[in-house]
C-alpha cells in the first residue's frame, strides 16, 4: 500500500514535501493534485517508473506525455520554443494548458512522440505541484490520472487510493480536484492548434 500524505493546498508543509520529493527520486511513482485534475507522475529519467504509469493509465506507445515545469525559463532547456509559441507561453503559464512542443536533446526519447518528437509542456497553477517541483529542481514526467475504465477523471484522493493504491508509492491528497483535464494546444509549428478543449479556454486561441 502506498504512502498518504495529506498536504495543505495553499500553504504546503514543506516536510511532506520533502518526503515527497525523497520517494520520487528513489524512482517512486506519485498521484499529486494540480490546477485541472490529479496526476500521475515521476522523474523523467525513471524508465521503470513511467512504464508503471503506461501501464496503470494503459498509455499507447503513440502518448505524448507532459513535463510539468517551473517556470518559463526551464521549459526552454526541454522544449524548442520561437518566438510565437514563447508569446503563447508567456501568456497561459501557469495555468491549465499543455503545449505541445519540438522536444530537445535533455528529454529522453521514450517520453517524446515516436514520430513527432514533440512533447507536452506545461506549468501547473497549483501550489502543492509548484512546490513539488520547486523542490525537486527539474521537470515531473506527468500524465492526468485518468484511469482507462472511467470516463472521467476521479476527484478525491481517498477514491484514488481505494482504486490504485497497490500500484503508486504516495498519494498527495490536496483536497478535491476538478474533473476537466488540461486544455492541450499544439504549438509545433508556432501556430496555436486545440488539440483537446479543457478546462482552460480555448477562444483565446481563434484564429
Amino acid at each position: 500500500m502506498s504512502q498518504y500524505f495529506e498536504i495543505h493546498p495553499e500553504t504546503p508543509q514543506k516536510r511532506l514535501i520533502h518526503q515527497a520529493v525523497k520517494i520520487l527520486r528513489e524512482g517512486g511513482v506519485i498521484v499529486y493534485p494540480t490546477d485541472s485534475t490529479y496526476a500521475l507522475g515521476c522523474m523523467m529519467g525513471e524508465k521503470a517508473a513511467v512504464d508503471r504509469i503506461r501501464q496503470i493509465r494503459q498509455l499507447s506507445d503513440n502518448h505524448n506525455f507532459t513535463l510539468a515545469c517551473r517556470d518559463l525559463s526551464e521549459i526552454g532547456t526541454y522544449a524548442r520554443v520561437e518566438n510565437t509559441a514563447y508569446r503563447q507561453l508567456k501568456a497561459f503559464t501557469p495555468g491549465p494548458y499543455t503545449f505541445v512542443l519540438r522536444a530537445t536533446g535533455e528529454v529522453p526519447r521514450r517520453l517524446q512522440h515516436p514520430k513527432r518528437k514533440t512533447i507536452g509542456i506545461r506549468v501547473p497553477d497549483h501550489a502543492i505541484a509548484r512546490a513539488l517541483l520547486e523542490e525537486l529542481g527539474e521537470p515531473l514526467m506527468s500524465t492526468s490520472l485518468q484511469l482507462p475504465d472511467q470516463e472521467l477523471p476521479l476527484t478525491e484522493a481517498s477514491d484514488i487510493r481505494e482504486r490504485i493504491g497497490k500500484l503508486v508509492d504516495l498519494i498527495i491528497d490536496g483536497g478535491a480536484c476538478g474533473m476537466e483535464p488540461s486544455t492541450v494546444v499544439d504549438l509545433y509549428d508556432g501556430v496555436p492548434v486545440v488539440l483537446r478543449q479543457g478546462k482552460g479556454d480555448v477562444s483565446v486561441f481563434a484564429q
